[in-house]
């Protein structure tokens, strides 16, 4: 008799762990099969195998049957379940849901099903299909069906298609099913999630010399199975080909690969660049999918249909067997990093996942992460550069222009003389320019200009944007809309005016400077629906617009060979962000919109509008000084002890009411103080350690405390941040609490 060790898929503390259920002698399962098993007294519920046991103590009575098998493969591999208990350890969080991870959502609760089409098909001989023909002399339409059905390949159509082409058939179709000359039948049939994706090139460009030696390096480990690297190249140095010979030599090698990147915005354009080379052995991952897509792409993958996946952070539980490599673009990215429950680094898994199955790692970027840098310099990681872009052309010239100058000349408009200026030439010369400023919406935040007054978020402690396509005001927080008062809500004054930039102004800015010049605007207000990304990108890059208007997704990674002009509205808005990372951010922003400057042969010029133009991020930047940046950053943090010299967590507590959490935080903060105590051998590690509330101070209804915890990252430190974690999942009433390590936002 057989058993097996189920985790149920019920993501609460007092049930995570395994129960036994005995497996009925005409039911075959193994490890990373989904099934219902009875749970409780009067329900079935999904659960995962992860064991399978021949013995059992506990008494007959007690043991319960599996119901019955969900699919007839294990959905999860074993690497995967692996991994899974990893997370489990690592963010805190039930094995289940750590489990969900790894498969399509719609899954549970079988909420997506395989679909099928009626296909007819031509039973009847070759040698007697024309006088079958003409035998229905009289019935005009089953003669169609028929000769459509005998020109078709393989002499099968879909009923659909033949609908479309004939008009209503049904009736003519049934006649021929009965007469036995056609048969219909069901075929499943895959959901493609590329529609009419465009299709580059497929020849194999000349590899230049920095791409052969970068290769040279590179394939011997894949060959190998071991290593990890770190690939800094300029932006348009040619790192997509490296990856793509890199994927094909490991498909050479019988081996599978996955490819992410950190927006969804970017994920088109690289597939469409791998399907290229690839084909049918490529496949997609990424959440704007529709649940059908995404299943059936998840089978294909699972299959073994496929040799890369594609997408973005969630594709590192792609379903692939043996796999040999791993690419992880713009590897600085904070949108690898999950930071809702179970949180995960991608990247972090990604290292993980190449120790289980003895694949190679590869970072990639033109702005590598502060820490991937410095593992670079200790050894950690492999260095591979590519210092000079693609054809010895030339970096795009860079214009910083000191706006402060600008007012003291009277210019208060959005853009600076120098800018425009640019746009003008560029557009007589019949070129392309993007316009990047870090802000969607009309203005920033809408204000009384008497008293003083904001118009805030009443579920958020922050500031409404004014979106003027819509005249509303909207929270980007929770989405809360609002009318524009007319008068100011605090002193009755009519002294209202809308302060700051978004896309939408820049969008009315340029119209109203270049009427005649098409323009398309690409933010989270435009990319909402499906494929909006990929029809946008497209489009642009068809010639339909000569200027894009847009935030940070099209700071990065996209190549638009006409573009060769590139202006930065205000390149220092994140520079005074309460986050010790701003200046690495605005550094790395601002180098990567700059480098979609003048990518192809005619060079490029970048307008970079600052009111901080001395700042070392934005001096580095302009002269895409990458090194000189990192070395500086580094002595700054070195002097203010912050990561990677010291790691920082944060409780971070919400709650309906502030004082719920408030109190919570204070409680976690004792508990932490008193933690110390005992452990005095820690005590010397700790930097700080606080209670406060959060910079923002409420979001979607919700008041925000938090308890941060500096302290040197050392491996004893763990212990410390155990206990935060610990203390994260004690039941408490009306308050939720995480555990953030490194959290990609301390708003």
């Amino acid at each position: 008799m057989a058993f097996c060790q189920v985790i149920v898929d019920i993501a609460h503390e007092d049930v995570d762990r395994v129960f036994t259920y005995r497996v009925p002698g005409n039911m075959s399962l193994c490890p990373g099969m989904r099934v219902h098993v009875p749970f409780g007294r009067m329900r079935q519920v999904e659960g995962i195998v992860v064991e399978m046991v021949e013995a059992c103590d506990l008494p007959p009575e007690r043991v319960r049957d599996v119901a019955d098998v969900l699919e007839d493969y294990p959905a999860i591999l074993p690497n995967l379940l692996e991994l899974a208990v990893k997370i489990k350890a690592s963010s805190f969080c039930t094995l289940a849901q750590a489990l969900r991870l790894m498969f399509p959502a719609q899954m549970r609760g079988e909420r997506v099903s395989n679909k099928t089409r009626e296909i007819a098909v031509l039973t009847v001989e070759p040698s007697v299909r024309a006088q079958v023909i003409a035998a229905q002399g009289r019935a005009p339409k089953r003669a169609a069906v028929l000769t459509a059905l005998m020109e078709a390949e393989g002499g099968e159509m879909a009923c659909d298609e033949l609908r479309k082409r004939l008009g209503e058939c049904r009736a003519p179709l049934a006649a021929l099913c009965r007469m036995g000359f056609v048969r219909v039948e069901k075929r499943e049939v895959l959901r493609s999630p590329y529609g009419a994706m465009e299709r580059l090139a497929q020849q194999d460009p000349t590899l230049t010399a920095q791409q052969q030696d970068v290769l040279g390096t590179l394939l011997p480990a894949v060959e190998s199975g071991r290593g990890a690297f770190l690939l800094y190249g300029v932006t348009g140095s040619g790192k997509t080909e490296v990856f793509i010979r890199a994927v094909r030599r490991c498909a050479q090698l019988g081996r599978t690969a996955i490819v992410l990147v950190p927006e969804i915005a970017l994920t088109p354009q690289m597939v469409m660049w791998f399907r290229s080379r690839f084909g049918e052995d490529a496949a997609v991952l990424h959440s704007r999918l529709s649940p059908g897509e995404r299943y059936d792409e998840w089978r294909r993958i699972r299959r073994g249909d496929v040799r890369v996946v594609i997408g973005a952070r969630s594709a590192i539980f792609a379903p692939l067997e043996d796999v040999g490599l791993i690419i992880i673009d713009e590897e600085h990215e904070q949108s690898y990093i999950a930071d809702n429950t179970p949180r995960y680094d991608a990247r972090e898994l990604a290292r993980l996942r190449c120790g289980q199955e003895g694949a190679v790692l590869l970072l990639a970027s033109a702005t590598p992460s502060m820490r991937s840098f410095a593992m670079a310099g200790r050894g950690d990681l492999t260095l591979l550069e590519m210092p000079r872009r693609v054809n010895q052309r030339p970096m795009p010239d860079v214009h910083v222009v000191d706006m402060r100058e600008e007012l003291r000349q009277g210019n208060r408009s959005v853009f600076s003389g120098a800018l425009l200026t640019g746009l003008q030439n560029c557009m007589e010369q019949g070129k392309q320019a993007i316009l990047f400023v870090n802000r969607r919406g009309y203005s920033t935040f809408v204000s009384c200009r008497n008293c003083g007054y904001v118009v805030s978020c009443t579920q958020c402690d922050v500031s409404m944007t004014y979106h003027s396509s819509e005249n509303v005001l909207r929270c980007h927080y929770c989405g809360q809309e609002a009318p524009v008062p007319q008068v100011c809500p605090e002193c009755g004054s009519r002294y209202i005016k809308y302060f700051g930039v978004g896309t939408q102004r820049v969008e009315e800015e340029v119209r109203r400077h270049m009427p005649d010049v098409p323009v398309l605007r690409m933010d989270n207000d435009t990319t909402r629906t499906k494929d909006a990304h990929a029809d946008l990108i497209a489009r642009f890059r068809r010639g339909d617009a000569r200027i894009l208007v847009g935030t940070q997704m099209i700071a990065k990674g996209l190549d638009f060979p006409n573009v060769t002009m590139v202006g930065i509205i205000a390149a220092d808005a994140m520079l005074r962000l309460p986050d010790y990372r701003s200046a690495e951010r605005t550094f790395q922003l601002l180098t990567q919109v700059a480098g979609r400057a003048g990518r192809a042969d005619c060079p490029g010029e970048v307008f970079l509008q600052t009111y901080d133009p001395e700042h070392y991020a934005v001096e580095a930047a302009s002269r895409q000084d990458y090194r000189a940046f990192f070395e500086q950053e580094m002595v700054r943090r070195r002097r203010a002890l912050y990561p990677p010299y010291t790691l920082i967590a944060r409780l971070l507590f919400e709650a309906d009411r502030e004082e719920d959490a408030q109190l919570a935080a204070e409680s976690a903060m004792r508990q932490m103080e008193a933690f110390f105590e005992r452990r005095t051998y820690l005590r010397k590690y700790v930097v700080a350690l606080r209670v406060m509330p959060c910079p923002v101070k409420r979001i979607k209804g919700k008041s925000r405390w938090q308890v941060t915890l500096k302290i040197v990252d050392q491996p004893v430190c763990q212990e410390a941040v155990g206990k935060m974690s610990e203390i994260a999942q004690m039941p408490r009433e009306g308050c939720l609490c995480v555990c953030q390590v490194n959290p990609s936002s301390m708003m």
